[in-house]
């Protein structure tokens, strides 16, 4: 299962409903604001709750991250399920991973969280991030069994290489024309000829 907030033998309560959508609905702001690190005591601020309510519902950043990006982590698998059926497997793969980096800077400091929470196999978090990450995989498979894509190439190199753009790009400041020039150039680097596959 990969939900965060608790389940219990009852209902939640309308005010306990409230105050999940308010953190939630605040900490997409304040992690749009602030960053995927900002203060989890700001958020509860914010949202008018105490820290020990937002605990209650999320008892770790990993399982508030978790529940913000919820939708567009089914959304970075539903893609990849759609591309799949595409008829150029080379292009379906540069569509996804675009939208994969398009993802990962939702926030600032989001790819050092996603890294992180990889070493807790347990958490919601991490389960998305290999869910999305088995998605790229197929993909990645795909386009190497048309022969598009370098056969040397693992999933997980590629998703190294695309974090390690965005995180880069992320620290240098970089304008969208030149994180647009570096993912080509990733892209370039992928690719092969029919006759070389």
């Amino acid at each position: 299962m990969t939900g965060t907030i608790a389940t219990e033998s009852r209902p939640m309560r309308a005010d306990a409903r409230r105050n999940v959508a308010r953190l939630l609905e605040v900490a997409r702001e304040t992690f749009a604001e602030r960053g995927a690190d900002a203060p989890l005591e700001e958020i509860a601020r914010r949202a008018g709750v105490g820290i020990g309510t937002l605990y209650r519902h999320f008892p770790t950043r990993e399982a508030l991250l978790e529940a913000v990006l919820r939708d567009s982590f089914e959304a970075l698998r539903a893609e990849a399920d759609e591309l799949l059926t595409s008829p150029s497997p080379g292009d379906a793969l540069d569509t996804w991973l675009r939208a994969f980096a398009a993802h990962a800077t939702t926030y600032s400091g989001l790819v050092a969280a996603l890294n992180a929470s990889l070493r807790d196999e347990g958490s919601g978090l991490c389960i998305w991030c290999k869910t999305v990450n088995a998605a790229g995989g197929e993909l990645l498979a795909r386009a190497q069994a048309a022969g598009v894509v370098r056969r040397d190439i693992t999933a997980d190199d590629m998703l190294i290489l695309a974090n390690a753009i965005t995180w880069a790009t992320e620290q240098a400041c970089a304008s969208p024309a030149q994180a647009e020039r570096i993912h080509a150039l990733v892209m370039d680097s992928l690719r092969c000829d029919r006759s070389k596959a």
